[in-house]
């Protein structure tokens, strides 16, 4: 799943992670869902994080050979222990250098953290057999009332500038973006959007969302505890504001997902 930056003290936390597991299932389902694949003989999940979407991916194609990798040692901790019989590659998605090619290379939520998707995208499909697939779901919520809201309170002067293009980190472009970097190396490809309508318990469930992926790019350039929960009050009632609970206590918290399946 996910990019760790090796400058950052932060390492991520599995636990907070899967406080939403149902939710982050989705989408991986759904993009699972339409990728035109029958027997794919082998399959890599970059960014697999603690191998939730691996699974889905194992119960789709129970017979293909299954690898996982990530940057995280604490994400593919869990993840050997749920499933020791499969392969798990300890490697960030930039340092990735495939030994093989892949009848699915399959990645949900982790490559908007990874720059150069002009040069990614070819690198990946290269890594796909004949008749194979790369596979990718990223987050496309980045102008969203709870990023704007990050954005203002990285520019309270307390910082000292130290959050400075934060918000950077995350790499993701238009639709129209990656049909022109693909479009004369792939035999098919498919696009499309989902804006998912999640009811989550009140802001503070927006926070721990956020705390526990975009939120990070911030809290990493804090120099300890007392700055990032500093940092997470002053968001909490950012998110007040912008996502008012109702009566029952509940919000709701539009996120927008891209998807792409493009065949080689």
């Amino acid at each position: 799943m996910r990019r760790n930056d090796t400058s950052a003290t932060l390492e991520w936390d599995p636990n907070l992670y899967l406080k939403f597991a149902d939710q982050r299932a989705r989408p991986a389902a759904d993009l699972i869902s339409q990728i035109k694949l029958d027997h794919p003989q082998s399959i890599i999940d970059l960014g697999c994080g603690t191998g939730n979407s691996t699974e889905q991916l194992h119960r789709r194609w129970a017979q293909a050979e299954i690898t996982g990798l990530d940057s995280s040692a604490s994400m593919l901790e869990q993840a050997r222990h749920n499933h020791s019989e499969w392969k798990w590659i300890h490697s960030s998605i930039e340092n990735w250098k495939p030994e093989q090619t892949y009848g699915l290379v399959f990645s949900n939520a982790a490559l908007h953290w990874v720059p150069d998707h002009a040069v990614l995208f070819p690198r990946l499909l290269n890594a796909v057999a004949r008749g194979g697939a790369v596979a990718v779901q990223m987050p496309n919520n980045f102008h969203s009332p709870a990023h704007q809201a990050m954005k203002k309170v990285a520019a309270d002067p307390r910082w000292a500038g130290r959050l400075d293009g934060a918000s950077e980190r995350v790499h993701v472009e238009p639709i129209s973006f990656y049909y022109d970097v693909l479009r004369k190396i792939v035999a098919s490809m498919n696009f499309w959007e989902t804006e998912y309508l999640q009811i989550v318990d009140g802001p503070r469930a927006i926070l721990e969302w956020l705390r526990s992926t975009a939120m990070r790019g911030y809290l990493e350039r804090l120099t300890d505890d007392e700055e990032r929960k500093s940092f997470e009050d002053l968001c909490l009632k950012e998110f007040e504001r912008a996502y008012p609970a109702d009566e029952d206590g509940k919000v709701l918290f539009p996120y927008k997902r891209m998807f792409l399946v493009a065949y080689r």
